[in-house]
């Protein structure tokens, strides 16, 4: 199976707003919207919108057992595992197991999320 498909649309305008969804746990500091999936591998490739002055600190550090790429789209993002600010343009490509977070914002940001959990190299 492959990743579902679809012809060219623009999630970031207003008019799309209802497609995104809150991330449970997050107190709507956190929304995602998930533009392509292959339900049969989980390979997902998603959307992540922090909101203004959000912080992940609750979740803690994350870290997977699969390969994942992001790209900062808009805003800037703080990744407390690299001391790091991450700013529009910004991108990585994460081994399994690497650590990142807990995030925080001071300002709005989007980061596009290329996950690959059929290579993932031991069950997390």
């Amino acid at each position: 199976m492959a990743k579902t498909t679809m012809t060219y649309w623009n999630p970031l305008i207003p008019e799309n707003g209802k497609k995104w969804e809150g991330i449970e746990g997050a107190d709507g500091q956190l929304e995602q919207l998930t533009l392509a999936i292959d339900e049969e591998s989980g390979d997902y490739t998603r959307l992540t919108r922090f909101k203004p002055g959000a912080d992940t600190a609750a979740f803690g550090p994350k870290s997977h057992a699969y390969p994942e790429e992001i790209f900062i789209v808009k805003g800037r993002l703080y990744d407390a595992a690299f001391d790091q600010w991450l700013s529009a343009g910004d991108y990585a490509s994460r081994p399994p197991g690497e650590i990142h977070g807990p995030f925080k914002t001071d300002e709005e940001c989007i980061v596009l999320e290329i996950s690959y959990p059929s290579h993932a190299t031991s069950k997390s």
